[in-house]
């Protein structure tokens, strides 16, 4: 008798130990007296339940408790980002990278379209002033480090405005804040260090440049707001883009105010500089045109698509035209018009019939090139101009009546000796 209740007991402590085995393994919780699907009565060695309801337990209890199966991060865009290997950027140090990126210094045909309207009006003013060279060169030296220094600073608002836009955009969506390389408040920040470098360098021109410069930041920060409220916004980069061609004239000390001459030649080639702004900008808008259809981005070439050529066409008559008026205003000869105003029709007629608006790489080529194409005849044609309008005061410098007669009586008393 006390052998069998023994070997009852000791059957009750395996099924018991097998039970609390499992529920260990299963992770579930030790307390018996909160255990989901084994009673009190099993796990104090009373009977265990019926099969059927154990297993069915047990399942609702794993149905409710298990953990969805890991699934593995989406590829997304960032492990499309490749730092650069080749170029200024690619020997820079890796932190200094999205920062280099986020002011384009890896595509300086921006600076060059904002360099130069500066430099057109600098040697438009060099001409009407008989300016020294050397201080031709060292204004415009300060002007191409200006334009260096803003465009970035004009880049980093632009990326801030669209970051939420970016990412959508196949151009735009590995860019140093879209893929959160840099945060909104570094990108903030650095724009103020920007901001601070430009003023310091303001500040090397005539006081006066500053009251022309500083307007130049309320284009600059609407930009990007335009892209999402008109179909136009490249006519407000222009405005923003072509705020040099005010800049030369009080650079080399000549008030616009007081002047309208100067001021007549400045509106004009304001106007010039702002057509052939929007004209490139447009060509460069066809690169992303399907993307800010779908984003929701409006620009010049999806309203005008149908008829860019056209519209293009226009922009340059109205680019050259201005320009030729500048050019009047003045009293330029026909050095500046055939050089600047010729070269001017020119390649903007070649560019229109040449590019390839379906082509991104196409439209990307002429965008890059243009700068130079365009914008070194113009200014090749207004330095030849200066040249010759310097020659001319050369050759032009008159000697007094009385130094003539001084030097008439001396040569009549020479020959009598």
């Amino acid at each position: 008798m006390i052998l069998s209740h023994l070997s009852k007991a000791s059957s009750n402590c395996r099924r018991l130990a097998g039970v609390q085995h499992f529920a260990l393994s299963k992770n579930f919780h030790r307390s018996p007296t909160s255990h989901p699907f084994f009673p009190d009565s099993v796990l104090a060695g009373k009977p265990i339940l019926p099969a059927a309801v154990f297993h069915q337990r047990r399942a609702f209890h794993e149905s409710q408790t298990s953990l969805p199966p890991q699934i593995s991060p989406p590829i997304t865009e960032l492990s499309l980002y490749q730092p650069p290997t080749t170029g200024l950027i690619s020997y820079l140090p890796r932190s200094w990278i999205p920062y280099a990126e986020l002011i384009r210094l890896d595509k300086p045909a921006g600076t060059y379209y904002l360099f130069f309207p500066c430099l057109f009006s600098t040697l438009l003013a060099a001409s009407y002033t008989h300016a020294p060279l050397l201080a031709v060169v060292e204004t415009s030296a300060l002007f191409l480090t200006g334009a260096l220094i803003m465009r970035g600073a004009g880049c980093t608002i632009n990326d801030l405005w669209d970051r939420n836009l970016d990412p959508h955009v196949s151009r735009t969506k590995l860019r140093p804040i879209a893929r959160r390389a840099v945060t909104p408040f570094q990108a903030l920040t650095f724009t103020g260090f920007q901001l601070l470098a430009g003023l310091g360098l303001l500040v090397q021109f005539p006081t006066s440049c500053l009251y022309y410069g500083i307007p130049s930041l309320l284009l600059v920060a609407t930009y990007p707001l335009a892209k999402r409220i008109t179909y136009y916004p490249q006519f407000v980069l222009g405005l923003a883009f072509s705020w040099g061609a005010f800049m030369g004239f009080p650079a080399l000390g000549v008030d616009l105010l007081s002047d309208p001459t100067a001021l007549q030649a400045v509106a004009a080639l304001y106007a010039s500089c702002v057509s052939w702004t929007v004209l490139y900008d447009m060509i460069y808008a066809h690169m992303d045109i399907k993307d800010d259809a779908k984003a929701g981005i409006k620009s010049i070439a999806l309203r005008h698509e149908k008829e860019t050529k056209a519209v293009l066409s226009g922009l340059a008559v109205a680019q050259t035209g201005f320009l030729a008026a500048a050019g009047l205003a003045l009293g330029a000869g026909p050095v500046f018009f055939v050089g600047s105003c010729g070269s001017a029709a020119a390649t903007l007629g070649l560019m229109i019939w040449k590019v390839r608006l379906k082509d991104v790489s196409n439209c990307w080529w002429w965008f890059k090139y243009g700068a130079w194409f365009t914008g070194g005849g113009i200014s090749a044609g207004l330095f030849a101009e200066y040249l010759t309008r310097a020659n001319q005061r050369r050759d032009e410098v008159t000697v007094p009546p009385s130094a003539w007669r001084e030097f008439l009586l001396l040569k009549g008393r020479s020959i009598k000796a």
